[in-house]
């Protein structure tokens, strides 16, 4: 396959004022955020104030993953949907840039929540933009191990820093943005959700799963729920949370173990073992485990399943009449990177020959719910070639962190870095 010439460094596609621009808020760290602070800036700030923390948190976090992206594998870079979403980030930098200097008066704060607006539109669509270059990729070219372990190291950052940003805009647009656009339940700020019922977005996940799961298969799994607050006994378990952001890895884990169980008891569809799920809050954790007896996964393929350019399902269209059940290969880490996204996480515990546990962990205090966030530095353009490398996330001693820099977690722990 031959492709027409591409610009490769994503600076080229900006001018030069927003060149100066991208090479300057690239040399500051991103500033993590608890979810205490968001609630709080939530509640008390001003939207100047908010305008003036965002247009300068967010171009950081944007030029940071923009020069991390001049380091993907050229092959990579050449794909026709990565020219795109070069283009993307090049456009949305250069209209944020645009507020550098300004001041918030009335028109300036209207602009820019317009202005967020069209951000968050035009990469309304990155996700699967970004799964459709790696995937367009894996079938044209031979990818070799060192090319898939770059591509993993970038994705997983990518979509961290995606998932970051859009947390940022969302919460000022629901903020700020239109009347009619505002959430305005007692319990709300912005997209946080003070008092988010586990139970009930549970079931929301589970009845939009089992619709799809229907309409594939004709039958779905029912679902058991126990719970256990041993912070507030007798009372529902609550947390401060992004509800969509749990509602993402609830319903991915629903879809997978739903079609586990399907394609396992294809011969007896009218008695299906129901899905079990448990939700415990202790002192320093919420818990959610899924249980389900699917038949379970090789030891030696589970650490696949968080591999990009790895499914369990064959390939969907990309462009599908109806939402595919399985099958773009991003699911999973997509899920576990926003578990991880206030340091909480999602394991697999999976049995051959009977099923699949698969657990979400989240922070009950919400103090302690801090961003994680990739940091462009020397580690991130060496990868895995220092011997001690620097810590490439706002967290040194994260699971992220440990996975790709077994030897600087070792070093950290020694106290020896």
């Amino acid at each position: 396959m031959r492709f027409s010439p591409v610009r490769r460094n994503i600076t080229k596609l900006l001018d030069i004022k927003s060149m100066k621009l991208l090479d300057n808020y690239c040399l500051f760290n991103p500033s993590p955020l608890t979810l205490k602070q968001l609630v709080h800036f939530g509640r008390t700030a001003t939207e100047d104030e908010s305008f003036r923390f965002i247009k300068k948190e967010v171009p950081v976090r944007v030029a940071n993953i923009m020069k991390e992206i001049n380091l993907l594998p050229s092959n990579l870079l050449q794909m026709p949907s990565m020219v795109t979403l070069q283009e993307w980030y090049a456009e949305s930098f250069m209209e944020l840039c645009a507020f550098e200097g300004r001041q918030g008066d009335r028109d300036t704060l209207r602009e820019f929540v317009q202005t967020l607006a069209t951000i968050q539109q035009r990469h309304s669509n990155a996700v699967q933009v970004m799964a459709q270059g790696v995937l367009e990729l894996k079938e044209s070219h031979a990818v070799d191990s060192q090319t898939e372990s770059s591509i993993q190291y970038f994705l997983d950052r990518f979509y961290m820093s995606r998932i970051s940003t859009r947390m940022l805009l969302n919460q000022h647009s629901m903020l700020f943005g239109p009347a009619e656009d505002r959430d305005t339940r007692p319990n709300r700020v912005g997209v946080i959700d003070t008092t988010c019922k586990l139970k009930t977005l549970v079931m929301e996940a589970y009845t939009n799963a089992s619709f799809l799961c229907e309409e594939y298969y004709c039958f779905a799994p029912e679902i058991s729920i126990k719970a256990t607050n041993a912070v507030e006994p007798d009372e529902p378990i609550e947390i401060c949370y992004p509800p969509q952001h749990l509602y993402h890895i609830l319903f991915e884990l629903f879809k997978n173990s739903m079609r586990a169980v399907i394609e396992s008891r294809k011969k007896n569809l009218f008695d299906l073992p129901c899905l079990e799920v448990l939700l415990v809050k202790g002192e320093n954790d919420v818990t959610i485990r899924l249980s389900d007896q699917g038949g379970g996964i090789p030891r030696h393929i589970t650490d696949n399943l968080f591999l990009y350019l790895y499914s369990t399902a064959p390939r969907p269209s990309m462009t599908p009449e109806k939402a595919p059940l399985a099958g773009y290969g991003y699911g999973l880490p997509l899920s576990r990177l926003y578990a991880r996204y206030f340091h909480g996480d999602l394991i697999l515990n999976s049995y051959d020959g009977y099923g699949t546990d698969a657990v979400i962990y989240l922070k009950t205090n919400t103090h302690e719910s801090v961003e994680l966030l990739p940091v462009f530095n020397k580690t991130s353009t060496k990868q895995y070639k220092s011997s001690i490398p620097a810590a490439d996330w706002t967290d040194p001693l994260s699971a992220m962190n440990r996975h790709y820099h077994p030897r600087h977690h070792q070093s950290k722990a020694l106290g020896n870095t």
